[in-house]
């Protein structure tokens, strides 16, 4: 029975029909948010909701089974524990009792979708590099959080009486810069500081805003200002500081393809029972076969003697 089942969950087929149950799954809570259609198709809803949780009930019994007598070891995976998570929160029923717990419940059956991280392993090398990456991550979100600060401070110095709608004060112009940082219209931004407000970019209805708030808006043209001042933030900020979340990421990736590449090499040395001795043992011997073949290369071209690994240098000519 435990052959069986590890047999079985070790399949590429198996593998594949759970991942095209979770694409499913992803379909079905897709359909569920139409909700007229919801409502005519109720039952059916539902009863594929109820298979799909039973496939996936399957799939873990399996895989326990599959580590028996030591089932416990199918939780050393942490993502063998967020699927189990996921499945048993699912037998939870929905009803007037479990009222408070009805938008949890529904979140936990949308994260059934992300259940095909588990299924696919590149996905769980990219996710995996991105936890990874999370405490370097931190001194780069320090980093673009004080970029941020001094651009936005000096932002309301410099344009908050021209263009109070967008920075009037510190709060207003970290959204502003944010907006900016993406490169979403940040070219109006600089426009309205470098010709002035009255001239680019306002309407009646943002300065009855700016009234309402207490804000004096004075239309003040700096054609200089304006363009260093957004041109060396969006340089700085996102072409050079948000690339270093990239290089942080590829950092993080490629340690986790280096441990990925070490668990499988010592799975397979577990399921071949090759020990590091064998492997020693193995690599001395072809060291031999290199040396023997640098001999026999060296005899042929006439020296006598062997150079390289399988013997001293050959004596100079003459």
């Amino acid at each position: 029975m435990v052959k069986l089942a590890k047999r079985i969950t070790e399949h590429k087929w198996f593998q594949a029909f759970i991942i095209g149950v979770i694409v499913f799954a992803g379909v079905v809570v897709g359909v569920e948010t139409y909700h007229q259609f919801y409502a005519e198709h109720h039952f059916i809803i539902h009863l594929l909701d109820q298979i799909i949780l039973g496939i996936f009930t399957v799939e873990i019994v399996l895989k326990l089974i599959a580590k028996w007598p030591k089932p416990h070891h199918f939780f050393k995976d942490r993502w063998n524990i967020f699927d189990f998570v996921i499945v048993a929160a699912c037998f939870i029923p929905m009803g007037e009792s479990t009222a408070a717990l009805i938008p949890v419940l529904r979140l936990v059956r949308i994260l059934r979708v992300f259940r095909l991280v588990t299924a696919l392993p590149r996905l769980q090398l990219i996710v995996g590099a991105l936890l990874k990456s999370i405490p370097s991550m931190g001194y780069v979100v320090v980093l673009l959080g004080l970029h941020f600060y001094i651009f936005a401070a000096a932002a309301v110095f410099f344009f908050g009486a021209n263009d109070p709608w967008h920075f009037g004060d510190l709060q207003r112009a970290l959204l502003s810069l944010f907006r900016g940082v993406t490169l979403e219209d940040w070219t109006d931004l600089m426009y309205i500081q470098m010709y002035g407000s009255d001239h680019y970019g306002y309407n009646p209805e943002m300065d009855l805003w700016a009234q309402a708030h207490g804000f004096t808006r004075v239309s003040t043209a700096q054609p200089l200002l304006g363009a260093l001042f957004f041109v060396s933030f969006i340089v700085s900020g996102a072409m050079v500081i948000l690339n270093l979340f990239i290089g942080v990421i590829m950092s993080g990736m490629n340690e986790m393809q280096a441990e990925a590449e070490n668990e499988a090499m010592a799975k397979r040395r577990a399921s071949e029972k090759v020990t590091l001795e064998d492997e020693v043992h193995l690599i001395d011997g072809k060291l031999d076969e290199i040396r023997k073949a640098l001999k026999v290369l060296n005899t042929r071209l006439g020296h006598g003697v062997p150079t390289g690994i399988g013997g001293p240098p050959p004596a100079p000519p003459g």
